[in-house]
C-alpha cells in the first residue's frame, strides 16, 4: 500500500477528483457536504493500473482549517497538489506547499481540474514557474476534469508511476502510529485511525498510548475497510483498542512499540524559516500532533525548540513550525538532538550552534545503531 495525500486550495476540487479516481466520498460530516467544502480530514481508497493500492487523504483547503490539513499531511510521503485551471495559484496553495516543503514531501503528482472551465496548459506553466527552485519542482503533471473523466485514466498510470518508485520504509521494531480519528463502535469500544508510517502492527500487540504511557492491547486491526492480522508501514489502519475510554485519547496522540521510543519534551534542531517571524512562541506540528512551543534561536539556521509535553520523535525527523498569530507556516525543521545539553554559561548558544552547523541531517548507519540501543534501554529503565 501506498499512501498519498491531497493538497491545495478550497474549492479547487480535491474531494471532487479523490471521488472520481476511487468511487468513494471522502468528506465524512453532514455540514461537509451541506457547504460542500471539506472541513476535517477525509479517507478513500483504489487500486491502480499496477495493482498495487493507493490511500488517499483528502485535506481541507480552506484557511481556517489549516491544522487540519497538517495533521493529515505530516505522517505521508507524497502528494496529490491540486490547481484549478479556472482560478490558478492561491495562496493557500502557496501555504500548502510550504507545509510540504517543511515535512520534506519531495514526490508526488500536480494535478490541474476543471480543464472544462479554464485552460489546463497555462495552469500547468504557472504551477511549474511557482514550484521552481522547491523540492517539487519536478512533479509530472496531469490535466484533468472530474465531471466529463477526461484526464482519469492518465491520473491513474501517472499514480502507478509514482507508487513504483516510492521507497518502502526498512524494516524496523519502532511501531509508531499518529492517530489522525478516534470514534467509538458499538459493541467494539474505542477504534483509533492514522497513517502507520514505521514498524508492523497485528492483532494482539501491546502499545503504549504516548500521552499516558497507557499499555493498551490491539482488539481488532483493519486496513481500508478489511480487517487483517497484520499491517506494515506505510499504511492506513483503524485500531480496535481493548480497555480504552474514548475520553482518554485524541487526534495528535501517538500508539508507540513499548520500549523502543524515549521522547523529547527538549530538543535542538536545524531550521529553515520561510518567512520573517520575530516571535518565540508557535506551534510545533509533528506527525498529526500540534502544540504550543518555544523557540530559542542558537544561530542562523539552529534552534532550541521547547514544547509543551514531550513527543515520541527522533534524531533525523521533519516537522515544522506555524504563526497562529500571522496564520502562515514559519519554518521547517530537521530535528538533530533530542536531549541536547544546557545552555547555562555565557556563549553556549554560540558554541552550540557552531556544534549543530556541522551534524548531518541524518545519522550515520553506526550512529543510529547505537543511539538507538540506549533510547531503548532508557525506555526499559523508565518504564
Amino acid at each position: 500500500m501506498h499512501v498519498v495525500a491531497t493538497a491545495g486550495h478550497v474549492d479547487h476540487g480535491k474531494s471532487t477528483l479523490v471521488r472520481a479516481l476511487t468511487g468513494m466520498e471522502p468528506d465524512r460530516w453532514a455540514e461537509e457536504k451541506r457547504r460542500g467544502m471539506t472541513i476535517d480530514l477525509g479517507y478513500a481508497w483504489t487500486t491502480l493500473p499496477t495493482g498495487e493500492t493507493l490511500a488517499l487523504v483528502d485535506v481541507p483547503g480552506h484557511q481556517r482549517f489549516v491544522p487540519n490539513m497538517l495533521a493529515g499531511v505530516g505522517p505521508v510521503p507524497a502528494v496529490l497538489l491540486v490547481v484549478a485551471a479556472d482560478e490558478g495559484w492561491s495562496r493557500q496553495t502557496q501555504e500548502h506547499v510550504d507545509a510540504l516543503r517543511a515535512f520534506g514531501v519531495r514526490d508526488g503528482v500536480l494535478v490541474v481540474t476543471r480543464a472544462d472551465l479554464g485552460d489546463g496548459s497555462l495552469a500547468v506553466e504557472e504551477a511549474r514557474d511557482r514550484l521552481s527552485g522547491t523540492p517539487l519542482s519536478g512533479l509530472e503533471a496531469v490535466v484533468t476534469s472530474a465531471p466529463t473523466g477526461a484526464g482519469i485514466p492518465e491520473l491513474r498510470q501517472a499514480l502507478g508511476r509514482l507508487a513504483a518508485r516510492l521507497p518502502k520504509p526498512a524494516p524496523t521494531p519502532r511501531a509508531r502510529l499518529w492517530i489522525d480519528r478516534v470514534f467509538t463502535v458499538r459493541g467494539a469500544g474505542t477504534v483509533v485511525t492514522g497513517t502507520l508510517g514505521a514498524g508492523t502492527l497485528a492483532r494482539g500487540d501491546e502499545l503504549l498510548l504516548w500521552s499516558s504511557r497507557r499499555p493498551v492491547r490491539v482488539r481488532q486491526l483493519q486496513s481500508l475497510g478489511e480487517s487483517v492480522d497484520r499491517a506494515e508501514a506505510v499504511a492506513r489502519v483503524a485500531v480496535n483498542l481493548r480497555g480504552l475510554d474514548r475520553d482518554h485519547v485524541r487526534r495528535g496522540d501517538a500508539l508507540v512499540a513499548p520500549g523502543w521510543w524515549a521522547g523529547a519534551r527538549e530538543f535542538d534542531a536545524r531550521v529553515n524559516w520561510l518567512a520573517d517571524c520575530r516571535s518565540g512562541e508557535l506551534i510545533l506540528h509533528a506527525g498529526s500532533a500540534a502544540l504550543p512551543v518555544r523557540v530559542r534561536r542558537l544561530g542562523d539556521g539552529t534552534a532550541r525548540i521547547r514544547a509543551e509535553h514531550d513527543l515520541p520523535i527522533d534524531v533525523g525527523e521533519r516537522a515544522l513550525l506555524r504563526d497562529p498569530g500571522q496564520r502562515r507556516i514559519a519554518a521547517g525543521l530537521v530535528v538533530l538532538d533530542t536531549d541536547p545539553p544546557p545552555l547555562a554559561r555565557r556563549g553556549a548558544a554560540a558554541r552550540r550552534h557552531a556544534d549543530l552547523a556541522r551534524r548531518p541531517d541524518r545519522p550515520d548507519a553506526a550512529a543510529e545503531i547505537a543511539r538507538r540501543g540506549a533510547v531503548r534501554r532508557a525506555a526499559l529503565t523508565s518504564s
